[in-house]
């Protein structure tokens, strides 16, 4: 079977959520100046879980009530959210963000690898490979290759990064049997958010013992607000709508865009310069897209098939 290309409409919705996830970055570095990872990992869950809750009460929808789904939401809340979110908050109280950027977009590997063997109509191609390489390249260049000097220090929190990008590529694969059973992106995002909330409540409870906290100021109360409604509710949202439509290996095309669109948000909001590496990045970045979505090799294609007929 042959790779499920995106349409326009597709792309851009992966735009919009390299949007909202590229945003977290910066709310999670106005939060972390007064809470605890593990505390703002938690709130960021358990906010999203209420805003949609309410949405889905609003749209007169209601969490399912079979016992097998409630064990592959779980599922999913545990690999998509609550393992990589707390693997990532340590990792990055260990190791500099841009490394950690670097290495969260392995992700796009780990997913390709993953989906090869587990589905069937997300294969390797030469061509994807070559765009993995590509991408991963600008994601290195955009963020700056001095990063990765500190490459062999600190590797249990590398590996923690390493192993949070692993569950996201499994969880695009494992949440793919929600389009097999028709279980609407609304449900599954509300479901999976909702049970991650459960499993990190006494984890936090018992670590972060947040009643000991001093008052919260408002900047960093309406960061945890916009990470949990906007960065994540939102987020998941498209993200079950794109899984369901274009697959696993594209959903995590994401990790790739996630770099541009947190410099563009730092360029527009935070006096942050465009550099000339930048450029480059991106320039290598939007041609990986292309050949791992198959439409540069499409091209070659066409362009060799029109040559060898004039001939």
């Amino acid at each position: 079977m042959q790779n499920i290309s995106m349409n326009t409409a597709q792309w851009g919705l992966l735009l919009a959520l390299s949007v909202l996830w590229g945003g977290s970055f910066f709310f999670v570095g106005v939060a972390v100046y007064e809470l605890p990872p593990l505390f703002i990992v938690f709130a960021r869950l358990g906010l999203a879980a209420i805003a949609l809750n309410i949405f889905m009460s609003i749209k007169g929808q209601k969490l399912p009530k079979q016992w097998r789904m409630w064990v592959a939401l779980g599922g999913m809340g545990l690999l998509n959210n609550a393992m990589p979110f707390s693997l990532l908050a340590w990792g990055q109280t260990q190791i500099a963000s841009g490394l950690a950027a670097i290495l969260n977009s392995t992700m796009v590997l780990f997913s390709v690898l993953v989906a090869h063997f587990f589905t069937n109509n997300d294969k390797i191609t030469p061509s994807r490979l070559f765009g993995i390489i590509i991408g991963f390249g600008g994601v290195t260049i955009m963020i700056g290759t001095d990063m990765l000097s500190g490459l062999g220090d600190r590797v249990f929190a590398q590996f923690a990064v390493l192993g949070a990008t692993f569950c996201y590529a499994c969880s695009t694969v494992y949440g793919l049997r929600f389009r097999r059973w028709g279980v609407p992106p609304l449900t599954a995002a509300t479901g999976q958010i909702t049970t991650a909330t459960l499993f990190l409540l006494p984890m936090t409870l018992w670590i972060d013992r947040p009643w000991t906290f001093d008052a919260i100021s408002l900047p960093t109360i309406a960061s945890l607000v916009c990470l949990g409604v906007a960065s994540t509710g939102l987020a998941y949202l498209i993200y079950f709508r794109i899984l369901s439509t274009s697959g696993a290996t594209n959903v995590a095309l994401v990790t790739f865009l996630v770099p541009i669109t947190s410099i563009l948000l730092g360029i527009a909001f935070l006096d942050e310069i465009l550099k000339t590496e930048h450029f480059y990045g991106m320039a290598l970045i939007g041609i990986g897209l292309a050949f791992i979505d198959g439409r540069i090799p499409k091209k070659i294609r066409q362009l060799f098939q029109g040559n060898h007929k004039n001939s």
